[in-house]
């Protein structure tokens, strides 16, 4: 392989890293991850990658930063482009676990934080708190328009999280296509008919 400095860039050398990194992570998982073996992954000497990211956790706090600002960047496509409230929150629980079948190895790091350790990387917990507050303003406007109770508005928040997340590990365990299976159905017909379930209980049962 020619030198890092006749193969890439000083931008591109960190974005081929990172991508070095994600193919890591999906071919061997995440125990493999290491700056040598990205180095190596990358086609570039074993110190260049310490040019981008001072240690392993520096790595993996900006893949973390990545994959949430792609989510919440997804997430506002979809909220925005609802019909109403209620319609934004169930999409947005279904994009939720699209992105993780279609970004499993994002995934995977975005919710290990003793391996991200952003409380030491302010970005990556700046980047988690948007996407997250993309659901803040969907769940705002369902209350505004009367589908949500404005009575707990948080606590509503982190429901539709909850149900979205749980959906999304089991898919990236394989353990929710292996159920739509078994039930004879598709994950996205299942993720669907979850979803409308969760909402049509608030609709019949408001707090």
């Amino acid at each position: 392989m020619p030198p890092t400095k006749d193969r890439y860039h000083h931008g591109d050398l960190r974005e081929e890293l990172l991508r070095a990194s994600l193919q890591l992570i999906e071919s061997e998982g995440l125990a493999a991850v290491s700056l040598r073996k990205v180095a190596r992954e990358a086609g570039v000497s074993p110190g260049a990658p310490y040019h981008h990211f001072a240690d392993r956790a520096a790595l993996m706090s900006a893949l973390a930063a990545r994959g949430y600002e792609i989510l919440g960047a997804a997430m506002t496509v979809v909220r925005d482009s609802a019909p109403d409230p209620r319609t934004a929150l169930i999409a947005m629980a279904e994009g939720y676990v699209g992105f993780a079948r279609d970004h499993a190895a994002y995934f995977r790091i975005m919710f290990r934080p003793e391996l991200s350790q952003p409380e030491k990387h302010p970005d990556t917990e700046a980047a988690g708190e948007a996407a997250y507050a993309v659901l803040e303003s969907a769940v705002a406007d369902a209350v505004a328009s009367g589908f949500l109770p404005a009575t707990d508005a948080e606590t509503m928040a982190l429901a539709w999280w909850s149900l979205a997340h749980g959906m999304a590990a089991l898919t990236v365990d394989g353990k929710f296509d292996l159920r739509a299976t078994q039930s004879g159905t598709t994950p996205e017909a299942l993720t669907t008919r979850i979803t409308h379930i969760f909402a049509n209980l608030i609709d019949h049962h408001p707090a």
